[in-house]
């Protein structure tokens, strides 16, 4: 499989695991600032294990952080500077505010 092939596979990935995840589980994970960070540290943690690279795994939370601007409220203050943080920046600007949250939760 080439990497073109695994970088569109490994975002289908994360399309559909985004679109499965269950309104309590998104409350459970949004509750907190705190619990999102462990559940984005979770994720990162599970991304190195299976080989990503800084880049990929900042490739993926921005697409998360996509999907959540896109379809979820803040639930607190912090989850609402990232929301306008993210919402203001270019799309050079979010790729490198997911870098900056990969490393956070690290």
């Amino acid at each position: 499989m080439t990497e073109t092939n695994q970088n569109v596979n490994a975002e289908e990935k994360v399309d559909n695991k985004l679109n499965d995840l269950g309104q309590d589980q998104k409350d459970q994970i949004l509750s907190s600032f705190d619990s999102f960070k462990d559940y984005l540290g979770k994720k990162v943690e599970a991304g190195q294990r299976l080989g990503m690279d800084e880049e990929k795994l900042a490739q993926t939370a921005q697409k998360v952080a996509n999907f959540l601007a896109e379809h979820e409220e803040p639930r607190n203050r912090e989850e609402k500077l990232l929301q306008e943080l993210w919402k203001s920046g270019t799309e050079e600007e979010q790729h490198k505010l997911s870098h900056m949250l990969v490393k956070m939760v690290q």
